[in-house]
């Protein structure tokens, strides 16, 4: 008996030190603080004036202690107005997120459940692809597992700068009746732009708005997030930040059409910390339980973990609630620690270069680095020259990458365009007869001949890896 006394006094003892070591921890997990106004300033400064990734940085924080802004840089190649929180960017694919809250919500309200197929909200004549019998769902849309591609293959660029402005709604349909889905629905994460916008159109349709105005009466206007829209008001277009794409220069707003749910919407740092405010529990909203639940649906994808449109990143032992977007002229980044209840915003009004992310996953996790200075290295300049019609018509013709995905290069308006299947059509610039440059990301290729002046193939270039990719046809 005194043995076993004894026994439960170390039991008990133990765990009591165990409890005190996890409370000390969560302690200090809770008393983390985000870098100084100062440390972030200098992190801004070095992106803008050392490696030339941007012309202007916004951070937004919410920790405990309250709110802050720290920007750095200008609105404009050549325009010497600040930035500050309530300047306007366009926030890409973090308009998600607000996707999502939207299908959260419906859930919520009794409107519609996870396990809907879409099919159910679409128009009976549209054929959503299928597999074995298996329908794609709501939440198979918001998880990027639905099996459906990057983007929709049926996307005609009128305008290289501004590629998705003519995508309409008959177009998304058209896709979606020709689309044979490679893998069975739930099996693979794969991100999805085309995803995102169907469930968006999907829910708009349950609702019988259209897409802005469900955000707007959904979202916007319970968080009382006065600069967030699809549409800039007047107002808003004074506050704009211009955006820029390959070498900093100044490039057009993107329109996306039905693909406006995949990443349409604008926003300001100020408004973003207002969204992270209700996530982190320090204002109380009617979306209280939904911003919950996005967070209880879980799926596994490469490297972490997918929740509803969150990302969820545990580096460190910590994790990190985060989803980034970009469009031709601007990348952003909007993350938040649950346990520390500390947030972050990054808005940038460039499209190409080593984007945000690292930011703000470093400014929320110290544990995870900065990018170095080779990935950071300032772009190369370049240089459009003229080429003959002729020489560019004999770059036409399908393409395979070393990943086994096809491609193909098109000459159209007097532009080269490569549009690898599932992704976005992107026009291509000569800087010399055989080699030609990007301007909505940081991306080249140069053609390869055989003795007799045929094409045989392409190096691809990106983010610091070459890629040979063979001519098929």
């Amino acid at each position: 008996m005194r043995n076993s006394v004894s026994t439960i006094k170390q039991i008990v003892t133990g765990l009591s030190l165990t409890l005190a070591l996890v409370a000390q921890g969560a302690a200090a997990q809770s008393a983390r603080e985000v870098p100084s106004d100062s440390e972030i300033r200098k992190i801004l400064a070095e992106r803008v004036d050392k490696y030339r990734q941007s012309v202007g940085i916004v951070v937004g924080v919410i920790e405990p202690q309250g709110r802050r802004v720290v920007a750095y840089g200008n609105l404009a190649a050549g325009d010497t107005r600040p930035l500050n929180g309530d300047t306007v960017f366009e926030i890409g694919s973090i308009t998600k997120v607000f996707t999502s809250l939207l299908l959260a919500d419906m859930v919520e309200r009794g409107e519609v459940e996870l396990t809907d197929p879409v099919a159910k909200y679409l128009p009976a004549t549209v054929n959503v692809p299928q597999r074995r019998a298996e329908q794609i769902t709501l939440e198979d849309l918001a998880t990027h597992t639905s099996g459906l591609p990057r983007m929709p293959v049926n996307v005609d660029s009128r305008d290289p700068a501004n590629p998705f402005a003519d995508y309409s709604v008959n177009r998304l349909y058209e896709f979606l009746s020709g689309y044979q889905l490679p893998r069975d629905i739930g099996e693979a994460f794969e991100y999805s732009n085309i995803g995102g916008a169907l469930l968006g159109h999907a829910l708009a349709q349950r609702a019988g708005r259209n897409y802005e105005t469900l955000v707007e009466t959904r979202i916007v206007v319970p968080l009382e997030m006065k600069s967030t829209s699809v549409t800039l008001t007047p107002e808003m277009k004074a506050r704009l930040a211009v955006g820029h794409a390959y070498g900093l220069e100044p490039t057009p707003n993107w329109d996306l059409g039905a693909l406006s749910a995949a990443g349409a919407l604008k926003s300001t740092a100020n408004d973003l910390l207002t969204f992270l405010a209700a996530n982190l529990r320090y204002t109380q909203t009617p979306l209280s339980q939904a911003l919950a639940s996005m967070l209880k649906v879980r799926r596994d994808r490469d490297r972490g973990t997918i929740a509803l449109e969150w990302f969820l990143d545990l580096r460190g032992g910590v994790e990190i609630i985060s989803h980034s977007g970009s469009t031709g002229g601007y990348q952003s980044f909007i993350g938040y620690d649950p346990k520390a209840r500390v947030g972050v915003v990054v808005l940038s009004n460039s499209g190409t270069g080593a984007g945000v992310d690292d930011i703000g996953i470093h400014l929320l996790n110290p544990r995870v680095p900065l990018l170095d200075g080779d990935t950071l290295a300032p772009p190369k300049p370049r240089k459009e020259i003229a080429v003959e019609p002729k020489l560019l018509e004999t770059y036409v013709g399908r393409y395979q990458f070393p990943s086994s995905q096809l491609a193909s290069v098109t000459y159209e308006g007097g532009h080269l365009f490569l549009q690898g299947e599932g992704d976005v059509k992107v026009a291509f610039y000569p800087e010399s007869n055989q080699d030609f440059f990007a301007k909505i990301m940081d991306a080249q290729m140069t053609f390869n001949t055989d003795r007799e002046g045929r094409v045989t193939g392409l190096i691809f270039h990106r983010s610091g890896a070459d890629l040979r990719v063979k001519r098929i046809d």
